[in-house]
């Protein structure tokens, strides 16, 4: 594959990241915008992580997976008293709080005789460690891959378990879930923190592809964005996000008669799959189908 190709399929795999944790808050019946506040700390957590303190990539990833579910976590204990537009506003709050931090957050390093890290608003460049590592573009997405890979392995799991099952109780009507004797407030609180995991995951992913990354890189439109990509793709399976970034990404973006268009196809797209299918096109009637074909 040429360098082109194996840049748009990495993209649809990183921005699936932050699609999967915006929609596993729509199924405990929140909106968030703000999904992408994750996605930046994971990514500069990692990026200091490989090219200031100079860990392995591995321990990278571990650090920004623990700060984005720890900052979810301590964030979505306040912010789970809300609901509907105020939890969203909050989510949205915390995300512009986070882009202003790290707006004037400054940690640099010599390293090699290079001065390395965050510089405020100029960025952080050098995030350099699967050059330094030797590992080509293709090998580097086949690694993303791997890693949005065992997500949605653990979702799907969790599927067949009581896990998502009490999720989506509870995302459906929070006081009959409470009455059933589920404890609403830990699930959406266990669940955001899982969000913000995942979210952050990709964050660092993205960090390393691109070697460089800035604050402005994570505005409002991503977290728009990554929460319609579940909205449109489903809420009925987590290959709904999938799905919607596949849409976006894959289509929109490859299709070059979209060009100048993009935001205007995308958001009249959003709304006419909404009218069409409130609950997207994977949703869950549509899986319940495909799995009785499935089984015969």
């Amino acid at each position: 594959m040429d360098v082109y190709t194996i840049t748009v399929l990495a993209n649809i795999a990183l921005f699936s990241f932050l699609a999967i944790s915006a929609w596993l808050l729509l199924l405990v019946g929140e909106i968030s915008f703000g999904q992408q506040a994750y996605f930046a700390i994971g990514a500069y957590t990692g990026g200091v992580s490989t090219a200031v303190l100079q860990l392995p990539f591995g321990i990278a990833l571990l650090m920004a997976i623990a700060a984005g579910g720890l900052f979810a976590g301590l964030v979505a204990i306040p912010a789970m008293r809300l609901s509907g537009l105020h939890f969203s506003i909050a989510s949205l709050a915390f995300a512009e709080l986070v882009r202003s931090v790290l707006n004037v957050f400054q940690y640099q390093r010599w390293v090699d005789g290079y001065l390395t890290g965050p510089d405020g608003v100029n960025g952080f460049r050098d995030i350099r460690w699967i050059y330094d590592a030797g590992i080509n573009p293709g090998t580097y997405f086949l690694m993303i891959l791997g890693c949005l890979s065992v997500v949605m392995l653990g979702v799907v799991m969790a599927s067949y378990g009581r896990g998502m099952t009490i999720v989506r109780s509870v995302g459906e009507n929070r006081r009959l879930a409470a009455a059933q004797g589920m404890n609403a407030t830990r699930v959406r609180i266990i669940t955001a923190s899982v969000a913000g995991a995942i979210a952050a995951l990709g964050g660092t992913l993205y960090a390393h592809m691109a070697t460089y990354i800035e604050p402005a890189q994570f505005g409002l439109m991503i977290g728009v964005h990554s929460l319609a990509y579940g909205l449109i793709g489903g809420m009925g399976t987590v290959f709904g996000p999938l799905l919607g970034v596949l849409i976006d990404i894959g289509a929109l973006e490859t299709l070059r008669i979209f060009s100048g268009y993009r935001m205007i196809v995308f958001g009249g797209l959003v709304a006419l799959v909404l009218i069409m299918r409130p609950r997207g096109i994977l949703d869950e009637a549509t899986v319940a189908k495909v799995q009785r074909w499935l089984r015969g």
